[in-house]
């Protein structure tokens, strides 16, 4: 991987999603965001208008995050709050699938789920990202959620929250970039702390990085 520290950015979503994130923290966090030019801003959806106001006239997209770090709502209440975030300007959507219908097997609901936040997200012009959290998913769980990413066509699959009890592997990025359409893209996201890992992500398939390590990450290029 020979990309350059741009080209780097071009593919990071910076994420800050702490439950007690300050006024000030946001402006820091933007200032980094737009200093270095990630893609995006990944925030907690209340958040978003601060960091929309942050980043005019800036490049940095700003996402929200949904029904965050569980999955555990009602697909009502993931629907509101995605409308309310793109109500307040947000460009990308970055959901958890709901996880205990996963497990129960209840594939029929979790379909249901992912068409109706893409078919949201679509008719907004908006990016719409899954978040897997693959650390609570066997190896046939990630089978049938990328078989229904295949149905549904989202914009991203992604592996996890980072808040799970275990973040991105090569091995899970590789596996869900060979399940999934050429047109469905990979993001890696979760304990991400340094170029080596990021590098590794990219290249098993990965063409967008959570993290929230981001000056850590690009002191490589120091």
């Amino acid at each position: 991987m020979n990309l350059t520290q741009r080209e780097l950015c071009e593919m990071i979503d910076y994420a800050l999603l702490s439950p007690c994130v300050t006024n000030e923290e946001i402006q820091k966090f933007c200032m980094e965001a737009r200093r270095y030019g990630v893609k995006m801003v990944l925030v907690n959806s209340a958040v978003v208008p601060w960091c929309k106001n942050n980043l005019i006239g800036s490049d940095v997209r700003v996402g929200a995050a949904i029904s965050y770090p569980l999955g555990q709502t009602p697909l009502s209440v993931k629907l509101y709050e995605a409308m309310s975030a793109i109500d307040n300007g947000v460009d990308e959507i970055d959901y958890v699938v709901n996880i205990g219908r996963m497990k129960m097997g209840d594939y029929d609901y979790v379909e249901l789920e992912m068409e109706s936040m893409v078919t949201l997200c679509r008719q907004k012009n908006i990016i719409c990202k899954v978040i897997f959290e693959n650390c609570y998913l066997n190896k046939e769980e990630i089978l049938k959620l990328c078989l229904i990413a295949n149905k549904i066509k989202p914009d991203f699959i992604k592996t996890s929250t980072g808040l799970g009890s275990a973040g991105a592997s090569k091995v899970d990025v590789k596996l869900m970039r060979s399940l999934v359409h050429p047109a469905i893209e990979v993001k890696a996201a979760g304990g991400l702390k340094n170029f080596y890992q990021v590098k590794e992500m990219v290249e098993v398939g990965a063409t967008r990085i959570g993290t929230s390590n981001l000056t850590t990450i690009l002191a490589y290029y120091s």
